[in-house]
C-alpha cells in the first residue's frame, strides 16, 4: 500500500511539473527569440521524458504485483524467513546461502517465469537491485510470452 500511494504522490508532482514546465515552455517559445525557443522546446521535452519514464516504472510495478498474486495464489511464492536488519531488509549473507538454490532454478529451467521470478527476488535480498529488475523484467516477459502461446 506505502508503494502505491508512493506512486500517486510521484503522478500527482510529475503532473504539477508538466504545467508549471509547459507553463513556461510557452512562454520561452512565445518571445519570438531563437534561444527562448530552444530553451522552449527543451523544456517541452524533458517532461514527455519523465512521464515515458513514470508510466514505465508504473508498468513494471503493476506486472511485478500481478506476477506476486499469482504466485501467491498457486502458492509458489518463496518463504520470507530470513532474518532482517533493523532496517528491516534481509540480513545479506543469509540472503547470500540461500540465493545459489534460486540460480540454480533458473540455469535448469531458463524459460520458467517463476523461477526467474523467485531470482529477482533473491537478487533484491541480497541487495543487488539492478540484477532483481532485470530478472523480474525476464520473468514478466517470459510470462507474457507464455500467455500469448
Amino acid at each position: 500500500m506505502k508503494g502505491r500511494a508512493a506512486a500517486l504522490l510521484m503522478c500527482l508532482l510529475l503532473g504539477l511539473y508538466i504545467v508549471l514546465v509547459g507553463w513556461q515552455a510557452v512562454r520561452f517559445v512565445l518571445t519570438g527569440e531563437p534561444i527562448g525557443i530552444a530553451m522552449g522546446t527543451v523544456l517541452i521535452i524533458l517532461p514527455i521524458v519523465g512521464v515515458w519514464a513514470l508510466v514505465r516504472e508504473l508498468m513494471f510495478g503493476f506486472r511485478t504485483e500481478a506476477l506476486v498474486k499469482r504466485l501467491e495464489s498457486e502458492d509458489e511464492l518463496p518463504v520470507d524467513d530470513l532474518p532482517k536488519r533493523p532496517s528491516g531488509r534481509p540480513v545479506r549473507a543469509a540472503a547470500d546461502e540461500e540465493f545459489g538454490q534460486y540460480r540454480d532454478a533458473v540455469e535448469s529451467a531458463p524459460e520458467d517465469w517463476r523461477a526467474w521470478f523467485r531470482l529477482g527476488l533473491a537478487y533484491d535480498a541480497s541487495g543487488d537491485r539492478r540484477r532483481a529488475r532485470a530478472a523480474l523484467r525476464t520473468a514478466i516477459r517470459l510470462e507474457h510470452e507464455a500467455a500469448r502461446a
